[in-house]
């Protein structure tokens, strides 16, 4: 059973690829057999189902049509490996390197966005725990100065992980505790700093606003900053995500995705999704609670994983 599978919900009882045999395709046979358009619609309502969003379902659904018309679809198992095949093609379109980026010259600036809930926080504790295990000198720069213990919290997983803190006080000006951060940075010599922002609500024009500030105050402070700007979306809120995306992606150069909380979903579609929306690469996944359940993503092993018996 794969690794998505055992975590995510009702994925053990069932799986997309359980669902999609036993709910749109209850005999692949009828695809050879004549029932084409039937057996295809029914595939369609599963894959929306699962969060892959209108225009990546009618792409692999034409994909997957045109197969079955020159007869490659006979099987179960040749329609499984042709539909994962396409869920991999289209992660791995447009935008796809998931590696980070690091500067030439430290220190690398890593600039964290996304709205209430998504897992921040979490994410930007387990990042620093992947870098420190790789030998990086990392500093975490509190820029949230407005969510009561937003600070605390983050203190807890530098003095966990290992890496430098740097806080601002209540209420203070965000793009100042991201510039006095990178000061703090050079000066410890610091290979990473982690900047964490306020989560915000896509559709607040002042919020969005202010994080345009942050990003340009970083900007002027180290040139070619910030080096990766990360937007993190809950994997279990659906097309909301896809928007999120959008919004987030207007107002600042997003140039990575993290989507979180794969585990509390079976519908693993809106990494497809958000993908497509915005044409950026997909860098990590978090699927658990521990600092090892952060994955750097792979398009293969994630379609796999996705379309897994369950």
């Amino acid at each position: 059973m794969s690794r998505i599978a055992r975590h995510a919900g009702d994925l053990p009882r069932r799986s997309l690829w359980q669902r999609i045999k036993d709910v749109a395709l209850r005999d692949v046979g009828t695809i050879a057999g004549g029932a084409l358009n039937t057996s295809l619609e029914g595939l369609e309502e599963t894959l929306i189902a699962a969060d892959f969003g209108v225009p990546v379902t009618l792409r692999l659904i034409a994909a997957l049509e045109q197969r079955a018309k020159r007869g490659e679809l006979r099987t179960d198992a040749a329609l499984h490996d042709a539909l994962r095949d396409g869920v991999q093609s289209a992660l791995e379109s447009g935008k796809s390197a998931a590696a980070l980026v690091f500067a030439a010259a430290k220190p690398t600036v890593i600039l964290v966005v996304g709205v209430n809930g998504a897992g921040k926080t979490t994410f930007i504790g387990k990042l620093s725990a992947q870098l420190r295990a790789d030998g990086k000198r990392v500093l975490i720069a509190a820029a949230d100065t407005f969510r009561a213990g937003a600070a605390d919290q983050l203190r807890v997983w530098a003095e966990r992980t290992g890496a430098e803190f740097v806080a601002g006080g209540e209420r203070a000006d965000p793009a100042s505790v991201a510039f006095a951060a990178i000061d703090a940075a050079v000066a410890r010599g610091a290979d990473v700093v982690i900047v964490d922002t306020a989560g915000r609500l896509h559709t607040s024009a002042s919020l969005m606003e202010e994080l345009k500030k942050v990003a340009r105050v970083i900007a002027k402070r180290v040139a070619g900053a910030p080096h990766e700007t990360l937007l993190v979306l809950d994997g279990t809120i659906g097309q909301n995500a896809v928007q999120q995306a959008k919004e987030f992606s207007a107002a600042v150069p997003v140039s990575g995705l993290v989507i979180t909380k794969l585990d509390g979903s079976a519908r693993g579609g809106i990494v497809v999704a958000a993908h497509e929306a915005i044409d950026v690469p997909v860098k990590f996944v978090g699927v658990g609670e521990q600092a090892g359940d952060l994955r750097v993503f792979d398009a293969a092993r994630f379609a796999k994983d996705l379309l897994a018996e369950g």
